[in-house]
């Protein structure tokens, strides 16, 4: 008798004695329940959310085709009809044993539903973002996982809410000081004071608990301080303009639609010249060497899009950079890349958050996005790779689901 015979007897063993619904969850994944694969998905997802399983299917949670919905709950009466414990063991040792079990039609399996043919995988995306081109770039079955599954609803985490709410606090300061003159210092810094608690109380929701959101709120506000001292300095040096905050940026690549919100846009008073700034409130390149790598090598797109975006709407933008918020200790020093017809050379151990960027590399990177573009909408990928990297795995919400997942030392020890 096939494994997976016994591993689907094996799954409703354990729900007949234990009530295990992860058991009955695995059985009902099975080929052998009967059902699609796509339904028995689907209903497994929407137990985790919303309660047992055969609770899902009586209520029919889903809006199903007659033949499906018929084969849902078959099953769910099959199961149902396991009522002693005994019933079970004396179908497993039957499987086991490799005997009929055609006589008891109430314990009787479905045929295996046969194997889908493999084929091509295209993406169902109306539009591009960096973000998305970001993830298949870190990991291939990542992006499949997000962009192509919808496999897991990501709840998010403290540290993303966070990183919305100062988003929302820097927004709402630019909108008030949109050229920061050295002289509305004192001004600037009482109010950012304001704006952060605003922002964290609209967030409030977001965080589990209460001290989390104080414990963050009070971290943003140190943060903002240090973001003040460098505005200050910026302003004394050059005097600027902030022009867009949450600025929307659209680009069309060769038929493929591109969106994105640039978080902050900076027009110099002297010169005219356009500064792109992304904030940052997670880990980062750390130098202009390490983050013009990052581009090289394709493994971020991020300001390279915002760059041909602005550029494309007539904007001679002259400077790129990371702007990091992560570390409340830390002064405020953006990693910048200046935009140069040849970029200077820099050692990849030079440890300058400034540095420049050669037109011809974020032509590259334009090429590359177009090119990722059409592979994932030329309906022939059929395998995703995983990462190599287990750090790439640390939060990302699939890595459970992936089995493939490169393991860390520790793992490999643990096991």
């Amino acid at each position: 008798m096939h494994v997976s015979v016994i591993e689907f007897v094996a799954n409703l063993r354990s729900w007949a004695s234990y009530e295990d619904d992860a058991a009955l969850s695995r059985a009902f994944r099975s080929r052998h329940s009967g059902v699609p694969f796509d339904a028995t998905a689907a209903y497994a997802a929407l137990a985790k959310r919303a309660g047992p399983l055969l609770d899902a299917i009586a209520a029919a949670r889903l809006a199903l085709p007659a033949a499906e919905r018929d084969a849902l709950l078959l099953f769910s009466q099959r199961v149902k009809s396991i009522g002693l414990e005994t019933d079970v063991e004396t179908l497993f040792e039957c499987v086991r044993n490799g005997e009929p079990i055609d006589e008891r039609p109430e314990l009787r399996l479905s045929d295996p539903v046969p194997a889908e043919q493999p084929g091509g995988v295209r993406a169902r995306q109306s539009h591009f973002s960096a973000s998305s081109l970001n993830a298949y770039a870190d990991c291939a079955r990542k992006w499949f996982y997000r962009y192509v599954c919808s496999a897991v609803e990501d709840s998010g985490s403290s540290a993303a809410t966070y990183g919305t709410a100062f988003h929302a606090a820097l927004e709402d300061f630019h909108g008030e000081f949109a050229r920061p003159d050295p002289s509305l210092e004192t001004a600037m810094r009482a109010k950012i004071v304001g704006y952060v608690n605003w922002a964290f109380e609209r967030y409030r929701g977001d965080f589990d608990t209460a001290v989390e959101v104080e414990l963050h709120k009070r971290r943003a506000q140190r943060t903002a301080q240090r973001y003040v001292d460098w505005v200050v300095a910026q302003s004394k040096r050059a005097p600027f303009t902030v022009i867009g905050r949450e600025e929307a940026a659209e680009l069309d690549l060769e038929g493929f639609p591109f969106v994105g919100y640039i978080d902050r846009l900076d027009r110099d008073d002297a010169t005219g010249d356009v500064s792109i700034f992304d904030y940052k409130t997670g880990s980062i390149a750390t130098t202009a060497a390490e983050y013009v790598e990052d581009v090289r090598t394709f493994a971020d797109f991020q300001l390279p899009f915002y760059y041909w975006a602005r550029t494309a709407q007539g904007d001679r933008v002259t400077r790129l950079a990371l702007i990091p918020l992560k570390d409340a200790l830390l002064d405020v020093r953006p990693v910048s890349l200046e935009v140069v017809p040849v970029a200077t050379p820099a050692g990849k151990r030079s440890a300058s958050t400034a540095g420049t960027i050669g037109e011809a590399d974020l032509e590259r990177a334009r090429a590359r996005m177009i090119d990722i573009c059409r592979e994932l909408t030329s309906g022939t990928l059929a395998a995703f790779a995983v990462t190599t990297d287990p750090s790439a795995c640390t939060y990302c919400s699939y890595k459970d689901a992936c089995i493939d997942r490169p393991m860390s030392d520790r793992e490999k020890f643990g096991r």
